[in-house]
């Protein structure tokens, strides 16, 4: 058993990098010795977060099979596992699947760890708790992640020393996995400080953020309300704010002094070992691109309607999206950006978000950025306080939120064109206040333009089993004809199923 228990620590404690989580060398621990002061603690909970930076969770492989599963971005190369992704026939081995799924339990593993470690750490609770709670935060954070991408899922919550006894683990409720991420999110926000030095380090607010995002989904939209609102009624003591240029926020030189993160994943211009490092900027590039050495891979590209239907005067989209660039020397408009000659170049508007600042240090093609992903942010705060507020039926305090974040995406910014072409865009009288009564339908869409490809999109389609609406004929992709409800969760991976013959398979495939 001891065996067991020293592998399964040494998987749950690999530290990948991360530039604002404090980084030790893990080498041959022992299970039972380790845990012996706080600090060994916070290696622990450094080893569970940095799982979420690696490339098969939000250096590619999810992140981007989020995008692609969206009504915003389609595909534009021919990979089998990203066809499946975007056609929505994603089979049982699809390779994105069969790459973040474990990665997201090493992360819990070593979550589990820290926790069950924290136990043998004979110090006050008001100073180890903190930063147990930051393991807390972590599980929750992977579980629900996994339950809205497969439902049921094995919920594991202490270390496994019983290799015979792990494979047979079953599934678990869907409202079980929720109890227990809202209990770990409890404690989080019951023991983790009102600030922290960097937004990579979980905090109370974004505990109590989370809780808002959770209840949301759940539909507990008072709970939803009132965990958002002691967020908003709090900026000031958690150091929150709406940021005013909203290029900052995908600004790798920027965005450390914004207030508006709550939670972020840190890259940390490094390309580590075991593929911990950020490629989302060149799976959404433009085919050869004189900027970040050779441009990007066109892989996820948004359609021409994401643009076209987007008001010129909302800042956001210049921001979000490139529709100028240099190929070769020569400036070209989005209609011309398949000069590059490569069979993927679309004639489309790119995802501006991760490739225009990516940090000096960013390596060919914009990899290993040090860029930092919000997961949440204020905006989002404000948005799920409007979209319960709807449900609610308080109509003012709704327009309240929403008008706040409309009214910061029209008050313009610096930013530039694809090729490198300062921009200032001035304020303007787009996108106007809401009046009147407010809808869910007015909520989804106002996040829609506020998150773009941030990997939020697929999960309120989901939550709001608007599926049959966003992947019609009307669509921004027009008609999706193999989606069906089914889709709304992702297979279970092929090989897991074959080590654990005890799990069941999501229907429909």
């Amino acid at each position: 058993m001891k065996t067991y228990k020293l592998l399964l620590l040494l998987i749950g404690l690999s530290i990948m990098g991360c530039s604002d989580l404090e980084e030790e060398p893990v080498g041959i621990l022992s299970a039972e010795g380790f845990f012996e002061t706080t600090a060994n603690i916070q290696t622990a909970v450094d080893g569970a977060l940095t799982h979420a930076i690696n490339e098969k969770i939000w250096g590619r492989k999810l992140s981007i099979a989020l995008m692609l599963r969206s009504d915003m971005v389609s595909l534009a190369s021919n990979e089998t596992r990203r066809v499946e992704m975007n056609e929505f026939t994603t089979l049982a081995s699809n390779g994105m699947i069969s790459e973040f799924w474990p990665r997201t339990y090493q992360g819990i593993a070593a979550a589990n760890n820290a926790i069950a470690g924290a136990e043998n750490v004979d110090v006050a609770d008001e100073i180890k708790n903190p930063i147990t709670a930051q393991a807390y935060f972590a599980r929750a954070f992977y579980y629900f992640h996994l339950v809205r991408l497969f439902g049921d899922v094995p919920y594991i919550e202490e270390p496994i020393v019983d290799i015979d006894a792990s494979a047979a683990i079953t599934r678990t409720p869907t409202a079980e996995v929720y109890a227990n991420i809202i209990s770990d999110l409890e404690y989080a926000k019951t023991w983790l400080p009102n600030t922290v030095a960097s937004r990579a380090i979980p905090s109370k607010a974004a505990a109590s953020s989370y809780l808002s995002l959770v209840y949301l989904t759940m539909g507990e939209y008072q709970n939803a309300f009132t965990e958002a609102q002691e967020v908003i009624d709090n900026a000031g003591t958690y150091n929150l704010a709406l940021e005013s240029n909203f290029q900052n926020l995908f600004n790798a030189n920027e965005i450390d002094a914004s207030l508006e993160p709550i939670f972020a994943l840190d890259y940390n211009n490094f390309e580590a070992d075991d593929n911990a490092y950020d490629q989302t900027a060149p799976m959404t590039g433009i085919r050869g691109d004189d900027r970040n050495l050779g441009g990007g891979w066109s892989v996820a590209v948004p359609t021409l309607e994401v643009y076209t239907t987007w008001d010129a005067d909302d800042y956001r989209r210049a921001v979000s999206m490139d529709d100028e660039v240099s190929i070769g020397g020569t400036v070209v408009d989005y209609t011309q950006f398949d000069i590059s000659g490569h069979e993927f170049a679309k004639n489309n508007p790119y995802i501006a978000k991760y490739t225009r600042f990516p940090g000096p240090f960013a390596r060919a093609n914009a990899r290993a950025t040090s860029h930092n992903y919000s997961m949440i942010r204020y905006a989002e705060v404000l948005l799920i306080a409007a979209e319960a507020a709807v449900e609610l039926g308080d109509n003012a305090t709704a327009l309240n939120y929403v008008n706040q974040v409309r009214a910061r995406a029209r008050m313009g910014g610096e930013t530039q064109t694809g090729a490198g072409v300062p921009v200032t865009v001035e304020p303007s009288a787009v996108p106007a206040d809401l009046s009147g009564t407010i809808t869910v339908d007015d909520i989804l869409e106002e996040r829609r333009l506020e998150f773009a490809f941030e990997g939020i999109r697929w999960y309120d389609i989901a939550r709001r089993k608007i599926g049959n609406e966003v992947f019609g004929a009307s669509g921004l992709e027009g008609e999706k004809p193999f989606f069906s409800e089914d889709d709304y969760l992702l297979p279970l991976p092929e090989d897991e199923l074959e080590r654990n013959p005890t799990l069941t398979q999501n229907p429909g495939y």
